[in-house]
């Protein structure tokens, strides 16, 4: 068999909450990875966009921590968001459909190996996003902070 094509010996991937008390390994056997800038992930996130990769609902094996994630479902909308209940980081989920494992992008603690692909639900992107991308950059807090 071509080990290239061999599905059991993708990379894997560690990943966590930001207290870690919540940690995972993923196969790197990606679907998807969106940007999705529309009004609820903004919400959800408390940012511009989430950044979310998408993967077969079995790719996970969860080290630590299950017992401390908490799920929340909106009620009429197709979307959801599994949190560490100690720290509140966004952790793997399943959606709401059934057919995708979601893995937060900033959960994951090496590189995935793929980028975003596509900006998803961009005429809700936020007023600031653009000006703020070319906003001055620094390596650590400005020392007016």
């Amino acid at each position: 068999m071509n080990e290239a094509l061999d599905v059991n010996k993708a990379k894997k991937i560690e990943g966590s909450c930001l207290c870690g008390e919540v940690s995972f390994t993923v196969k790197a056997q990606f679907k998807a990875f969106y940007q999705c800038h529309c009004k609820q992930c903004q919400q959800l996130t408390g940012s511009a966009f989430a950044s979310n990769i998408f993967t077969a609902i079995d790719n996970i094996e969860w080290q630590t921590g299950l017992s401390n994630v908490s799920h929340y479902e909106h009620p009429s909308r197709a979307f959801s968001k599994a949190f560490c209940c100690q720290c509140g980081s966004p952790v793997p989920f399943i959606n709401k459909h059934k057919t995708s494992l979601v893995i937060p992008a900033g959960s994951l603690l090496g590189d995935p190996g793929v980028v975003p692909q596509a900006n998803i639900f961009t005429s809700e992107s936020v007023c600031w996003l653009e000006a703020g991308m070319g906003a001055k950059q620094y390596t650590h807090f400005p020392k007016d902070h």
